[in-house]
């Protein structure tokens, strides 16, 4: 299954479906605005999905939901064996960060050309998403007139991700503030900031989690499980590597939430949510309702012609979302 990551994906319940808590019940009608009709084939079964309403230049957002017949449980330990849960044609490559995370988690990852050409790396115009002093460094590191430089620029390039994934934990005042490989700088952090403000649902549910996604890890949830881990994906012109970091809490009515982060993306997202929230229908233990949500930033999408890109995209991605979660539904009602 092939979920973006930086999508905000939630397993609710909706407002005329039956067994579903308060809380939930409000995010679904207000929040995610779905329709009376979109409930009513929910609860018969189908897939539900539309686009959101985007609250920045450049967003694109899309919404959808099913009733799975299996058990939240089951659910939850396939999420958390993330390496086979994303498993797909998608997904080209996908390892977990240990914990402490290690420069060796990366050693899975072929990076070649197609990925990052280090040798036509410049500030200003560089084929993946770095700050200027790390594109500065391909410069002044790498000897581009030895037999060795390509492997040498991919031994470098593992360790500006492992030590950004490093600063990113430890909630260091050094981390990667800002993207220097276009002509417009990007500023990843702010980008999230202005998602997170849009996903105020998410404090309503489970308190803390905002600020936990904010500032890991000053502001640590309590009985939250966190991890991280990377993927290389396909996906536009060339493939792109990303780092996520998941967090699984548990909300005040009981319904498991999961929320993943976009911590890096080499191309094409300036930042992404995702939020998974896995909710029990009273009265049937061996079903729940799942619904997903994406809410994702891209420079690409601004500027001249940016509406008819926004529209491509958005088509695109409800014809994913349906895809994925009928897929998924059948994965977990497979005995």
């Amino acid at each position: 299954m092939t979920f973006r990551p930086g999508w905000v994906a939630i397993a609710l319940v909706a407002t005329t479906v039956p067994g579903i808590g308060p809380g939930v019940r409000e995010v679904l009608s207000h929040d995610l605005k779905f329709t009376t009709v979109e409930l009513t084939e929910l609860e018969r079964g189908k897939i539900v999905k539309h686009a959101l309403d985007k609250t920045a230049p450049g967003e694109i957002a899309v919404a959808g939901a099913v009733r799975v017949n299996a058990t939240r449980e089951k659910f939850l330990n396939r999420f958390r064996d993330i390496v086979q849960f994303k498993r797909g044609p998608g997904v080209l490559e996908i390892g977990r960060f240990s914990d402490p995370p290690a420069l060796g988690d990366l050693d899975a990852l072929t990076i070649d050309k197609n990925d990052f050409d280090a040798r036509a790396c410049r500030v200003g115009d560089c084929g993946v998403r770095l700050p200027a002093e790390t594109i500065r460094r391909f410069q002044r590191e790498i000897d581009w007139k030895a037999p060795d430089a390509d492997r040498r620029a991919v031994a470098l390039f593992k360790q500006v991700l492992f030590e950004h994934v490093r600063v990113y934990l430890s909630g260091s005042s050094d981390r990667v503030i800002q993207y220097d490989d276009d002509k417009r700088p990007v500023r990843p952090v702010e980008e999230f900031a202005g998602i997170l403000k849009s996903s105020a649902f998410l404090g309503d549910l489970v308190p803390g989690l905002p600020a936990h996604l904010a500032g890991l890890p000053p502001r640590h949830l309590g009985g939250a499980e966190d991890f991280l881990y990377w993927s290389k994906e396909t996906g536009g012109f060339a493939p792109f590597i990303t780092v996520t970091h998941v967090t699984i809490a548990r909300a005040a009515d009981g319904s498991d939430v999961i929320t993943s982060k976009d911590v890096y993306s080499s191309r094409y997202f300036d930042s992404s949510l995702a939020v998974t929230i896995a909710s029990d229908i009273a009265g049937t233990p061996d079903a729940f309702y799942l619904v997903y949500v994406n809410r994702s930033r891209a420079s690409a999408m601004k500027g001249a012609f940016s509406g008819l890109r926004r529209a491509m995209v958005e088509r695109r991605a409800k014809s994913s979302l349906e895809d994925n979660l009928k897929l998924l539904k059948l994965r977990l009602e497979r005995r």
